[in-house]
């Protein structure tokens, strides 16, 4: 049981980090163009903030290395995106970033770590943290609840690429069984979430790709990346090149 477990996550590490690394045709554009056009910075510094605390999770949590490596890499990886938004980005929305990444990413993390580390211990302190990542992980999840209801209303599955639907079945599965071998329902109840919403896509992609394949764009993990919302579009409109 303890090779199955292990041989999983080094599974499931694999898949995450192709899913950290999907942005690098984006970021190598906003490199030789000079500038972040109209891309937002906010996914990457939620996805940095989430990297954050599960690393800390992985490292605090006896046996769970696994988690800390892959997380610690996104956290490695979602540095080096915001420090080009904050390089490339105009003067206006690099203040914005820089404030919210301020907040999101110091601020924030370093209360939660401040508060685990010196109010609690022990189980508290695991299970604290680990509530913290699952609850941010399922709000993030409000990006692919937003896009599948673009896709039904539109019968057009423009924005939501194949292989970012795919991979996020993938992510979530494999995660999802790792979560089941190790017993750790903070894993499991977020990537659970994440298998049935890819599957739901993939569902719905199966459906809508053949009826408007004219609308189809391109099936890069990077082109969904950069169409994510982490809020519902009503919202997230006023977060443009953020």
């Amino acid at each position: 049981m303890n090779n199955l477990y292990f041989y999983v996550g080094v599974v499931g590490n694999i898949i995450s980090v192709l899913m950290f690394l999907s942005p690098v045709k984006t970021f190598l554009r906003i490199y030789k163009k000079g500038s972040t056009e109209e891309f937002e910075s906010l996914p990457y510094i939620c996805t940095l903030l989430n990297s954050s605390l599960w690393t800390y999770y992985g490292i605090t949590k006896p046996d769970s290395y696994l988690v800390a490596t892959v997380n610690g890499f996104g956290v490695v990886v979602e540095i080096v995106y915001i420090s080009m938004f904050l390089i490339y980005a105009p003067p206006r929305t690099r203040a914005k970033t820089a404030k919210i990444a301020g907040i999101v990413d110091v601020l924030v993390f370093a209360v939660a770590v401040f508060v685990t580390q010196f109010a609690m211990e022990g189980e508290m302190r695991i299970n604290v943290i680990g509530f913290m990542g699952a609850a941010l992980n399922i709000v993030m999840y409000a990006s692919p609840l937003s896009a599948m209801k673009l896709v039904w209303t539109t019968k057009s599955v423009e924005y939501m690429p194949f292989l970012l639907s795919l991979f996020l079945f993938l992510n979530g599965g494999v995660w999802t069984l790792y979560a089941f071998l190790v017993q750790d329902w903070f894993l499991g109840v977020p990537n659970g979430t994440g298998f049935v919403l890819g599957f739901a896509q993939l569902a719905l992609y199966s459906i809508y790709s053949k009826s408007s394949p004219s609308k189809v764009i391109s099936d890069d993990l990077d082109s969904g990346w950069q169409h994510r919302h982490l809020l519902p579009p009503s919202t997230s409109d006023d977060t443009q090149q953020v």
